[in-house]
């Protein structure tokens, strides 16, 4: 038997020597690259600085900068859809899934259903803080002018009780931000300004299926809603983030958040 023929008696790898290889592997792959961190991850650890190019070439003489796709990340396709970002990017799907299928059990038009499918895509791709902006902003190049206005208006009417369809305070609110919180002036407008648009029902009809207390042993699946997002979302035939739209460079980000330029 030379060094190169392989015994007939070798056992396969078990499941988790293979994920052990391929961790390895990516780890390998990334060594040869410089990954770098965001300024907002930095300031998310109370730092107010960012990584420097030099001193990051300076402390890795050897390696150039990752400019591409994160090793240590899920692979994207060159063509990537919104399934394959919810997939494969987004933290989490659950909260998002409960909504919409709330909203589908209770007879909600498709508009309805996508704008709580996709209200809080922000939370889940980027950030807390004014997630419905950022959610919105995201898809607005791709869905009904509607929808993506529902998602950036659900982040101040959250806050406010509408007893016409009964919705209340969120209970959940008062344990997070205690009894005394009260909304930043640029809310309030914001909620003023929702309360008589001609599609304040629908975001309304977001924070109302909304699942402020969410049930982990809940079954969904985002199979349901495969046919209501190909009806309602322009999937770009280039792939999200490579169409030109004015967000493209939002998923862009997601799908390369530590390349650096």
């Amino acid at each position: 038997m030379n060094e190169h023929t392989k015994p007939e008696f070798a056992k396969p790898m078990t499941l988790s020597e293979r994920a052990d290889e391929l961790e390895e592997q990516m780890m390998n792959e990334l060594n040869a690259r410089i990954a770098t961190k965001s300024t907002l991850f930095h300031l998310a650890e109370g730092k107010v600085e960012m990584d420097s190019g030099p001193a990051l070439k300076a402390a890795n003489p050897d390696k150039y900068f990752l400019m591409g796709a994160d090793p240590r990340l899920p692979k994207m396709p060159d063509k990537p859809t919104l399934i394959d970002f919810m997939n494969h990017r987004f933290a989490s799907t659950n909260h998002l899934l409960q909504s919409a299928t709330h909203a589908l059990k209770g007879g909600h038009s498709e508009k309805v259903i996508l704008a709580c499918l996709l209200h809080d895509i922000g939370v889940a791709g980027f950030i807390r803080a004014d997630h419905g902006y950022w959610g919105a902003q995201m898809i607005e190049p791709y869905v009904d002018e509607e929808v993506s206005w529902a998602v950036r208006m659900h982040q101040a009417l959250r806050f406010f009780p509408d007893p016409s369809v009964g919705y209340e305070y969120p209970e959940m609110y008062i344990r997070y931000f205690g009894a005394d919180y009260k909304p930043e002036p640029y809310i309030v407008a914001e909620y003023e300004r929702a309360r008589n648009h001609k599609w304040y029902m629908t975001a309304r009809l977001i924070t109302i299926n909304d699942i402020y207390s969410f049930d982990p042993n809940a079954k969904v699946n985002l199979d349901d809603f495969v046919d209501i997002i190909g009806r309602n979302f322009k999937q770009p035939k280039e792939g999200l983030g490579f169409d030109n739209s004015p967000s493209s460079h939002m998923w862009r980000t997601l799908m390369w958040p530590t390349r650096f330029l």
